[in-house]
C-alpha cells in the first residue's frame, strides 16, 4: 500500500516536471541546445524500463549538464532548478 502510494506521488513529480520541460522545450526565447536538452530530460522521464529514482536521476544529470551554459536565460534556470528539485525528492 506504501509502496503503491509512493509510486504514485513519483509519478506525480514526473508529470508535473515533463510538463516545464515541456514548456522549456517550446519556448523560442531559450537557445537551441537547451531546449533540445530539456526534450532529452523527458525522454529519460519516460524510460519505464528504469524504475522512478533512476530516470529521475538521469534526467537530472541532462540538466545539470546544461545549467552551466552562460547564454541561457535567468528564468529558464530558475524553472529548471524547480525542476531538479521535485525530481530529488524520488527515492527508490
Amino acid at each position: 500500500m506504501v509502496r503503491k502510494k509512493k509510486s504514485k506521488e513519483y509519478e506525480e513529480r514526473m508529470k508535473q516536471a515533463a510538463a516545464v520541460l515541456g514548456q522549456v522545450s517550446e519556448d523560442t526565447t531559450t537557445p537551441r541546445n537547451i531546449r533540445r536538452s530539456a526534450r532529452q530530460s523527458i525522454d529519460a522521464l519516460q524510460l519505464t524500463e528504469f524504475s522512478h529514482a533512476v530516470r529521475a536521476s538521469n534526467a537530472i544529470s541532462i540538466l545539470d549538464e546544461i545549467l552551466q551554459d552562460p547564454n541561457m536565460p535567468p528564468y529558464t534556470r530558475v524553472r529548471l532548478w524547480n525542476v531538479i528539485s521535485l525530481l530529488e525528492a524520488i527515492k527508490d
